[in-house]
């Protein structure tokens, strides 16, 4: 009988800022988580990602490798990042070259199952449930959709 190679989740390599609030089981590794976050069970945080203060990171989220979110953010249940674009036609098998950073501004809120694509999102914007953000956000307002689009101020009565 042939026996899988097994890797351990769990919490390691990880910077912490102060008074951070964690569930296990989650899998950090090699990330910045800053002060003040909370980050929920059932996560994956990889390495080389950067959280800023304030932030909640709910249940059941991945947040790859290359990605930069800013402080007093909110990830709903289940968001998804990709830094893989499938740029020469499928996954990039390893090739860590043709993966692309995102980065998420300061008091951004990303509703439960939304998926990020490698962009941009300006400070001050919410992502609806659902939403599939597949170009760089670069004004404040409210996106939802797939792919992503800003929804029409509301007018006043």
């Amino acid at each position: 009988m042939n026996m899988p190679e097994v890797h351990q989740a769990g919490v390691r390599d990880v910077i912490f800022g102060a008074g951070v609030k964690l569930v296990e089981p989650c899998n950090l590794y090699g990330c910045v988580i800053g002060d003040g976050c909370f980050i929920g069970p059932f996560t994956e945080i990889q390495k080389d990602v950067v959280i800023g203060a304030r932030t909640r990171v709910q249940s059941h989220a991945f947040i790859c490798e290359l990605v930069t979110i800013g402080d007093e953010c909110f990830v709903g249940h289940g968001v998804m990042f990709i830094n893989d674009t499938f740029a020469m036609g499928g996954p990039a098998r390893g090739r860590k070259e043709l993966w692309r950073p995102t980065f998420v501004g300061d008091r951004v809120s990303i509703g439960s199952n939304a998926t990020i694509l490698p962009v941009r999102i300006a400070s001050d914007v919410v992502i609806g449930a659902g939403a599939v953000v597949t170009r760089d956000i670069t004004e404040p307002g409210t996106y939802t959709g797939n792919p992503a689009r800003r929804l029409a101020p509301r007018k006043e009565a």
